[in-house]
C-alpha cells in the first residue's frame, strides 16, 4: 500500500513539474514571438508585439512556480539550514523531519485555501487583466492546480516522515 502511494505521489509530482516546464517553454516561446513582432513593427508589414504579453507572462510564470512546488517538496528541495543536523542523533533528525513536513503541509494548505478564495472572488466579480482582458480567475485556477498538488505531496511527506520515525530500518539508517 505504501509503495503504491509512493509511486502515485511521485507520478503526480513529476507530472506537475513537467507541466510547469512546458508552461515555461510556452511563455518563453510567446515572449520570443512578441519581441520578434516588436522588432518588425518598423517594416510596416502588419506584424507587431502580442497584445497583453505581460499579462500572459505573469499568469504563466505564476502557474509554473506552483507546478514546481510538489516536486520540490517530494525531493526535499526547499531551503533548509542543516548546520546542526550532523550533530543530532538520527532519531532527533527524523523527529525534526516530521515537524518540518507538518509545517510545510500547513503552509501548503493555507496557500491552497487562500488561492481558492481569491479565485472565487475574481470569478464572482469578473475581474480581467488590464491589457489582454484575460479573466483573472483563470490564472488563479492554474496556480491552484499546483497548490493542490503541493498539499497532496506535502501530506504524503508527513506520512513518509512518520513512517521513517516509526520504522527507521525501512529507510536504511537503523
Amino acid at each position: 500500500m505504501y509503495q503504491m502511494l509512493t509511486n502515485s505521489t511521485r507520478i503526480l509530482a513529476q507530472a506537475m513539474a513537467l507541466f510547469g516546464g512546458a508552461l515555461l517553454l510556452l511563455v518563453v516561446g510567446v515572449t520570443f514571438i512578441s519581441i520578434a513582432g516588436r522588432a518588425l513593427v518598423p517594416l510596416d508589414i502588419g506584424l507587431g508585439p502580442i497584445r497583453g504579453i505581460y499579462d500572459i507572462t505573469e499568469i504563466g510564470i505564476a502557474a509554473a512556480v506552483f507546478a514546481f512546488l510538489p516536486w520540490c517538496q517530494l525531493e526535499r528541495g526547499h531551503a533548509a539550514v542543516d548546520l546542526f543536523k550532523p550533530a543530532f542523533p538520527k532519531l532527533m533528525n527524523r523527529l525534526l523531519d516530521v515537524v518540518l513536513d507538518g509545517g510545510m503541509l500547513a503552509v501548503a494548505a493555507l496557500i491552497a485555501w487562500r488561492l481558492y478564495l481569491g479565485m472565487m472572488d475574481k470569478l464572482t466579480y469578473g475581474e480581467t487583466t488590464l491589457i489582454a482582458q484575460i479573466p483573472v480567475w483563470q490564472g488563479y485556477a492554474l496556480s491552484l492546480m499546483g497548490a493542490v498538488g503541493f498539499v497532496l505531496v506535502a501530506a504524503f511527506c508527513v506520512l513518509r516522515s512518520l513512517r521513517a520515525l516509526a520504522y527507521p530500518q525501512t529507510v536504511g539508517d537503523a
